[in-house]
């Protein structure tokens, strides 16, 4: 099993507060061969279409050397992640949390927003202190 992020702990109380349901710590899933471990899977019921929603996250700190290169391996991370969920869980929806000050640092930038938009980043900004969501990207 693969260690915990530091701020995993955070982002699980996050999503809690904001009111989705923890379904799987960590979310299993497999292509082929192949299993990977999703940090989180959680559910939301939508009241409105009497459904619900579902979602996994990759939590990542961004406590590296260089923002570049944790950038890097989250977005290998988020791509292959995604390309095994399109095969299991079709209907789950991916996200990538960050922390605001790497979001506001090095996520703004034009680089990286490029990279959002061509590889379909879907991102969840947390305060780590705090234990809480600041905002949903997608």
């Amino acid at each position: 099993m693969a260690a915990k992020d530091k701020f995993h702990d955070a982002v699980r109380e996050g999503l809690e507060k904001d009111g989705w349901k923890i379904t799987h710590d960590p979310l299993q899933v497999k292509f082929g061969r192949v299993e990977m471990q999703i940090d989180l899977g959680a559910e939301q019921l939508l009241a409105a279409t009497k459904g619900s929603q579902k979602i996994a996250v990759e939590i990542k700190s961004f406590l590296g050397l260089s923002f570049i290169t944790d950038f890097y391996n989250a977005l290998g991370q988020f791509l292959s992640y995604h390309l095994a969920l399109e095969h299991q869980e079709p209907d789950r929806v991916l996200y990538l949390a960050v922390p605001e000050e790497t979001f506001d640092e090095f996520f703004n930038m034009d680089f990286t927003q490029s990279a959002i938009e061509r590889y379909d980043l879907k991102i969840i900004v947390y305060a780590p202190i705090q234990k809480e969501v600041i905002k949903w990207i997608k």
